[in-house]
């Protein structure tokens, strides 16, 4: 594609930030729509363009849209436990229509929806799915895989309906730099690193850097198959390799493994407090959590290989690039 104005929903988030990088890189002018008031300190000094709205006001992404010659659309609530899943749906579900919409009415000739592997469902025998093995909302684990599969079955229903010229990418998770929340797996590996872990569930989930996700997300744009799924993936890994190459690089003690099945009454009780208000953010403990953590998350990118040329680093280094910039931006601590 020639350089042109795309635009960015979800800049201010942790692919958001290397996406706008790597957009710059290929000579397009980024415009991100950013809620008012949201961080921005992770696109500091990006020259970019911003336009201001709501993923749920769909007048805000029309005025958006004006003379974009391209969407990526990367905004999401990301979360594994939410209070209220409704407004969960209504921004993961809802805006992605939003945003759809607004792209079909301005013309925009080339579309890509940043869904997930959450949409996927993992094979039982633990050997890596792909892009056939779709889920339907109902059969996800919890409101957020819930939602996605959702606003990636309205996309394909637009493509197939209205001639939506949208390509699906599914990253599988993501770490390296700008996790500035953390995500879910950013903060494992944050309080890893700060050795407040002194414990884990057994799991596996495919690592890639969020730099070479980024790269397979833009290399969308000119080479993914419109109303197809291109899995964005690095390496098959288990929670234990992690957390033990994690303690080795910082020092600490190696965590130890729990069982999983008498955590739930305590991950019950932990989402109770949350609900509550009883402690702050998201609690690390959830039941939606220990039912994802049975299956084996992973993942295979020969087709995104194939077809958009997406390569993964070794997923260390994506561990190591996630600890250095905690590390930089003080959340670390002493």
């Amino acid at each position: 594609m020639p350089p042109t104005t795309v635009l960015l929903t979800g800049a201010t988030g942790f692919l958001g930030a290397s996406l706008a990088r790597v957009l710059l890189a290929r000579g397009h002018r980024v415009r991100a729509f950013l809620r008012p008031g949201s961080p921005r300190a992770t696109l500091a000094g990006l020259p970019i363009e911003t336009a201001l709205g709501e993923l749920t006001d769909p007048a805000s992404l029309r005025y958006a849209m004006a003379g974009v010659g391209a969407v990526i659309h990367a905004a999401a609530d990301y979360r594994i436990f939410v209070p209220d899943p409704k407004r969960m749906w209504e921004v993961n579900v809802g805006g992605t229509g939003h945003v759809m919409g607004a792209a079909l009415e301005a013309g925009v000739p080339r579309i890509v929806h940043v869904s997930s592997v959450a949409t996927l469902h993992p094979r039982a025998d633990g050997s890596p799915a792909t892009e056939a093995d779709a889920v339907e909302p109902e059969e996800a684990i919890g409101p957020y895989k819930q939602s996605k599969a959702a606003a990636e079955r309205l996309v394909e229903a637009l493509v197939q309906r209205n001639g939506l010229p949208a390509v699906i990418v599914n990253p599988s998770t993501p770490i390296g730099p700008y996790d500035r929340r953390p995500t879910p797996t950013g903060r494992v590996i944050l309080e890893a690193a700060k050795g407040k872990m002194p414990a884990y569930v057994e799991t596996g989930l495919n690592l890639v850097h969020v730099e070479d996700c980024a790269v397979g997300v833009v290399a969308a744009l000119d080479h993914g198959a419109v109303g197809e799924r291109h899995i964005l993936g690095g390496q098959d890994v288990t929670l234990r390799e992690m957390l033990e190459f994690i303690a080795a690089e910082t020092g600490h003690r190696r965590p130890f493994r729990l069982p999983r099945a008498p955590l739930y009454p305590l991950a019950f009780l932990a989402e109770t407090a949350a609900r509550l208000g009883l402690v702050r953010g998201e609690p690390m403990l959830t039941r939606d959590g220990l039912a994802m953590s049975a299956q084996r998350m992973f993942f295979s990118s020969e087709k995104a290989a194939r077809v958009l040329g997406h390569r993964a680093r070794p997923w260390q280094e994506g561990v190591r690039d996630a600890i250095a910039w905690f590390r930089a931006q003080g959340m670390l601590g002493a």
